[in-house]
């Protein structure tokens, strides 16, 4: 079976095709730039593969679709239900089935739901102090990056050959850390929505709901106007004043002396720092950390910030591992208590698994 997975960004859809159960990358492509998905779709190349099926990775469903499902009326609907705490996400890959129901009619859509891996979060860390009519509402947390953490998960059992008590690090334009036991999700740092948690490019992270409240009060802000603000100017470039909120942009803004940059940086480590040591006291200890995303993967400066000071934990860096190497690797120091890995993620793997073990039973997960 031939699986299509587009990932798609705010303004780029990249794409691979999988041979599953195989996993063979038998086409892969990036467009950029994107506007419109109906036309992007036209230029999407299958290098005259035959297509089965179509697998998306979609982000917030709510209560009832934390799993993997066959794309009908019903996923559908529970995707604009959540479309507010999601704007941004859910907008695009409803217009991408949109899409692609047009394009491509005949091929089955399958979504892959980031909250399926976080399911495992126990009752005891999942609720808010809301009341219960929220809670009926359905609000509670439900973590994101899932496909990201579960595929890490996995990539730690191969390369330690056993499953560790471990907190994944996604840290990227958008970052969340997640803990995991037995391979299994117990807690993570996203909750209701993806804004939540550490600081991401310019989603703002974890802000006291009564902050928000005040400003709009304030200046006279309409939901519209506080949503954008947050999603859009908050985050690493709020606290830095660089637009975008790139971790390369700031950490050259930094080096070059910019206060605003560097105190951007010393929010965004501590935070990471501090979940790290949560996470620990969570699980009982931890046995690996794992640093992954577009910053956790190829900064090595930020790896070594966000490690110094957790010696007390027992995390030791090796300073010439963590500068030099490349591919999955250990960056930890050989004779370092915790394992310290520096991972690339594969969420489109994930997303096939997921998709192809559905579309085998034509049901859901």
């Amino acid at each position: 079976m031939n699986l299509l997975v587009p990932n798609l960004g705010s303004t780029s859809l990249k794409y691979r095709i999988l041979e599953m159960p195989g996993e063979a990358v038998m086409a892969q492509g990036k467009l950029e730039r994107v506007t419109d998905y109906g036309a992007a779709l036209t230029q999407i190349s299958t290098a005259g593969i035959p297509i089965h099926a179509i697998a998306l990775k979609a982000v917030h469903g709510g209560p009832d679709y934390r799993g993997t499902f066959v794309v009908d009326a019903d996923v559908l609907a529970a995707m604009r239900r959540y479309q507010a705490a999601a704007a941004l996400h859910n907008a695009i890959y409803l217009a991408a089935i949109e899409a692609f129901e047009k394009a491509m009619p005949d091929f089955p859509i399958v979504c892959a739901f980031e909250t399926e891996f976080h399911a495992t979060i126990p009752e005891h860390a999942r609720l808010y102090g809301v009341p219960a009519d929220w809670r009926a509402d359905g609000v509670a947390k439900y973590g994101f990056h899932g496909a990201s953490h579960q595929f890490i998960a996995g990539r730690v059992r191969e390369m330690l050959g056993r499953d560790p008590k471990l907190v994944s690090c996604h840290l990227g334009g958008s970052s969340s850390i997640c803990a995991i036991a037995d391979g299994q999700s117990i807690d993570t740092t996203m909750g209701f929505s993806p804004q939540s948690g550490l600081e991401n490019a310019t989603r703002c992270g974890d802000v006291d709901a009564f902050a928000v409240l005040y400003m709009m009060e304030r200046h006279g802000w309409s939901i519209q106007e506080a949503r954008r603000q947050l999603a859009q100017t908050g985050g690493l470039a709020g606290l830095s004043g660089i637009a975008g909120g790139d971790v390369r942009d700031i950490e050259a803004a930094a080096a070059s002396g910019d206060r605003d940059a560097a105190l951007a940086l010393a929010v965004f480590v501590y935070q990471v720092k501090k979940t790290i040591g949560a996470y620990a006291a969570a699980m009982g200890g931890i046995e690996a950390v794992a640093f992954t995303g577009g910053i956790g993967e190829n900064s090595a400066s930020l790896r070594a910030a966000c490690c110094d000071g957790l010696e007390f934990l027992g995390i030791r860096l090796d300073a010439a591992r963590n500068e030099s190497a490349s591919g999955d690797r250990l960056v930890s120091s050989p004779g370092s208590p915790i394992a310290v890995l520096a991972l690339a993620t594969n969420e489109e793997l994930i997303v096939a698994r997921r998709a192809w073990r559905v579309l085998e039973g034509r049901g859901s997960s």
